[in-house]
């Protein structure tokens, strides 16, 4: 494992600035890039042509694996022939399933020590690392973030060489040509996309992508069918993981009354264990709002989505599922911080109080960014969208 760096470690050079192919010499040696290494045959790390690759991306979100889905693309843009395995929980498997374009294997990751998605399966983490080692991957790139402890893990894998994320001060890289200082400041996208960059895989579009298939398209037929939603149908998504990231329900309301005094069917959707959620809105409308919540697989979702007029939703993975099929949303930012998640065309519901963002799951004091964010500016850029797609 590499020892760890310490806050007076220089590990903040800025990597855009880079040549790892200049033939810079140092006290008059041999001649080394840059970024301190001997330069050989291989200007970046992809030039030396990995046959296998492990990203580790161990996240739960769908709309962190959407957002990494055009770095991926870049890398089997670079490497179309590589065997890429994703590491990550299993339940992620439904989002893996539409990036098989770019993304061989699904390895299921037991959880490990510090790192907060899911408790750790301490029982599972030797087999795992005994079965992912046996693999002798050519390339581990830590996609996870700045956390020391996928670092470390990283290193763990049995890879021949390692790359990725890490945070300057908590961790020392083994080289500074394939670690890339954890770009915060960046879109959730372009984080990923400056990564792969570094590593020799140039952008191939920020796009999002969620591949449908028929099954998809027939699913969402018959949910339109059966709830009479017609072509006119707004979707209302107000779940998030986090009570912090949820606007009031009584609030989602309004904006579903106007919009379906407006002509439109209004459908509140959310995943299984948002029925409270989901209902309290509806019961709180006064026109007839139709509950989706759980009445459809994602891709049923998706396809349902990708045919709505309008999406409006919390900050959450439907917003960057509608960013993949192309539907206009107001997405309702909190908590949340829009400079990483927002995506370009989407209208962006927020008021700036002394606090937001932040990192807090559950609001500590009074939720103010939630209480002063009024039901009719959502709907004013609600009409705004419509308006301009009519």
């Amino acid at each position: 494992m590499p020892p760890r760096g310490d806050a007076t470690s220089p590990l903040t050079t800025d990597v855009r600035q880079r040549d790892c192919g200049s033939d810079h010499r140092v006290d008059g040696g041999a001649p080394r890039g840059r970024c301190g290494e001997p330069v050989s045959q291989f200007g970046c790390e992809l030039d030396r042509e990995p046959r296998s690759i492990a990203l580790v991306r161990p996240r739960t979100g769908l709309g962190d694996l959407l957002c990494s889905v055009p770095a991926v693309r870049a890398l089997r843009a670079r490497l179309p022939n590589a065997h890429v395995a994703l590491i990550t929980y299993p339940e992620m498997a439904p989002v893996l399933e539409r990036q098989a374009a770019y993304v061989d294997e699904l390895l299921s990751f037991p959880g490990w020590p510090g790192i907060p998605e899911r408790p750790p399966r301490h029982d599972l983490i030797d087999d795992f690392l005994d079965r992912t080692r046996e693999r002798e991957f050519d390339l581990a790139i830590q996609m996870y973030g700045g956390r020391t402890e996928v670092n470390e893990l990283t290193e763990l894998l049995g890879a021949k060489r390692t790359a990725g994320f890490f945070t300057p001060g908590a961790w020392r890289p083994p080289s500074l040509a394939r670690f890339l200082p954890y770009p915060a400041h960046l879109h959730e996208v372009d984080r990923h996309l400056t990564l792969l960059d570094l590593l020799g895989a140039p952008s191939a579009g920020r796009k999002l992508e969620f591949p449908l298939d028929q099954g998809d398209e027939r699913e969402a037929d018959r949910v339109r069918a059966e709830r009479s939603l017609g072509d006119a149908y707004v979707l209302v998504h107000p779940g998030a993981t986090s009570s912090s990231r949820r606007w009031p329900a009584e609030r989602f309301a309004r904006v579903a009354d106007a919009l379906s005094g407006a002509g439109f069917s209004v459908a509140v959707t959310g995943v299984a264990g948002e029925e409270d959620v989901t209902s309290g809105i509806v019961r709180a409308m006064r026109a007839a709002g139709i509950d989706l919540c759980g009445a459809t697989s994602l891709g049923g979702f998706a396809a349902l989505l990708r045919s709505a007029r309008l999406l409006i939703c919390s900050d959450t993975g439907a917003a960057h599922l509608a960013a993949a099929v192309g539907t206009p949303a107001v997405v309702v930012f909190l908590s949340g911080d829009p400079v990483r998640w927002r995506h370009e065309g989407h209208r962006m519901a927020r008021v700036q109080v002394e606090c937001n963002p932040c990192g807090h799951l559950d609001c500590p004091i009074d939720h103010r960014c939630a209480q002063r964010l009024k039901p009719d500016e959502v709907l004013t850029m609600a009409r705004s969208l419509l308006e301009c797609l009519a």
